[in-house]
Parts: C-alpha cells; sequence; structure tokens
C-alpha cells in the first residue's frame, strides 16, 4: 500500500459568513506545494459552530457542497469538513468526502453538544462512515464524538481492523483543549490507528476562543505532528508499512471484545 500525504488547514472562521470563508479556504488551498490525496477542513468550515440553523442551512447540493466539489476536482484531492445541511424538516451537522471525481460519501454528527445545545437545533446521526482511498481505510468523525470510545472503537474485521486513520474535525473551545489533546492519544493507541485532530484558532461570534492544538497522532499514541495555536497548514504523510508492522509486532486488537451498538 502506498504512502498517505494529508493536508491539515488550521484557520480562524469567519463568523456565520459562508461566501467568506469559502473564498478564504480557497486562497489557503491553492497555498498547499506538495500533492495531497486529502485536504481537511474544520468543523463547520464555512459559517463557524453556528446554532442559527435556520439562517444558515443549505441543502446538499448547494453553494458550499458544489465549492467542494469543484475544490476537490481542481487539487485532485479528497476534500472533508462538516456543514450545517438540512433534509426537509430536520438539520444536521454533515460531514462530507468529497472525491475528486465528484462522488462523495457523508457522515451526520453522532454525539451532540448539549452544554451548546447542540441537540435542540440538529437531528443526530445513526452510522458511523468508513472511507476508502489509496488502499487505506478511515473513519471520519466531528468534535465531541471524540469524547466516546465506543463509537470510535476501531473493531476487528476477521483478522484486520476496520480502519487504519481515524479523523476528528472540530471546534474545541480553548477551556478543553488540554483533555482534547489527551484524548487524540488514547483514541489513536487503544485503536492501532493514525488519529488526527484537525481544529480551529480564534474567537467566534459568541465570544468563544479556539486554540487549535490540531495534531496527528501515531499509533503508539506519540505526536507525529503539531500545527501549534495559529493559522496553519500542514501536510504530512503518513507510512501504511509502519503501521502493519506495529500491529503485527502488537496483536492486541486479537484480544479485544465483540460488541454492538444500539
Amino acid at each position: 500500500m502506498r504512502d498517505l500525504n494529508v493536508t491539515l488547514i488550521q484557520s480562524d472562521l469567519h463568523w456565520q459568513s459562508p461566501g467568506a470563508n469559502l473564498a478564504m479556504f480557497e486562497e489557503k488551498i491553492w497555498q498547499i506545494n506538495s500533492g495531497p490525496d486529502l485536504i481537511i477542513l474544520p468543523e463547520m468550515f464555512n459559517t463557524g459552530f453556528s446554532m442559527d440553523t435556520a439562517a444558515l442551512a443549505e441543502p446538499m447540493n448547494s453553494t458550499s457542497f458544489r465549492w467542494m466539489k469543484q475544490m476537490a476536482e481542481q487539487t485532485k484531492a479528497v476534500i472533508t469538513g462538516s456543514m450545517i445541511i438540512k433534509e426537509g424538516k430536520k438539520c444536521f451537522n454533515r460531514l462530507i468526502w468529497m472525491r475528486p471525481d465528484g462522488s462523495y460519501q457523508s457522515y451526520d454528527k453522532r454525539h451532540l453538544f448539549r452544554m451548546a445545545h447542540e441537540h435542540y437545533h440538529f437531528d443526530q446521526g445513526a452510522e458511523k462512515l468508513i472511507v476508502q482511498l489509496h488502499g487505506w481505510s478511515l473513519c471520519p468523525m466531528i468534535c465531541y464524538d471524540l469524547r466516546f470510545l465506543v463509537w470510535s472503537r476501531n473493531q476487528t474485521m476477521e483478522d484486520s481492523l476496520e480502519y487504519d486513520l481515524l479523523i476528528y474535525i472540530a471546534n474545541w473551545p480553548a477551556p478543553r483543549v488540554n483533555a482534547r489533546d489527551t484524548l487524540l492519544k488514547a483514541r489513536a493507541n487503544e485503536n492501532l490507528s493514525y488519529c488526527i485532530g484537525l481544529n480551529r484558532v480564534g474567537k467566534d461570534g459568541n465570544h468563544i476562543d479556539y486554540l487549535g492544538h490540531s495534531a496527528v497522532i501515531g499509533p503508539k499514541g506519540e505526536v507525529l505532528c503539531d500545527l501549534g495555536e495559529n493559522e496553519s497548514i500542514q501536510t504530512i504523510k503518513l507510512s501504511q508499512n509502519k503501521l502493519q508492522e506495529y500491529r503485527a509486532k502488537f496483536p492486541a486488537h486479537k484480544d479485544s471484545d465483540t460488541f454492538t451498538i444500539d
């Protein structure tokens, strides 16, 4: 299997302004020098973490969705990030996994952040998403999902594991950033997987501060890349061979418990 080049874009966001955010991220994407396989944007990358679904929710195949499709086609990379999507009377914090050929998959956030009343404004997702990219299996999730280890569990499929890379896109506030740093390492270690956490920086319209700390964690829980607390664009190469070698030497997944999630 080939190595995977992943670009993380840690950025401030324009509050509730899709047009400004799309223009900003387009400019940042064209600053990427290496040819990434995957470009990761934050949670609600086009609006910030807003509960104003009435004003900001977009149907599928609207402006932000079409922008992702255009960017993926032009960069020849998968682009992922979440936005507020409406379907009938329901609204979802929906992650879009957009491929260069225009095909896509989506994941609706399972764990809604009740401390910000997200559960009053959004509908809960029901299914995990596992996607394929250049021989890799990836599991993308959203922010608060990070706290729920059962939902994130890398289940054993016969003699292999469900995914190779776990991704959390986020708007994770500054007061709890140390918990996030710890949980990212734990999710990587317990799941014998690479783990990426992509967070935003800056202050949103609710005067909430974000410190970034976007990071790439190896399967032993080691920090491979840390974007710090400022805006940053970084590309990292992940080795499938090193991952498989570690799993072969430390096959803890063969002793894992089986379970189902209701």
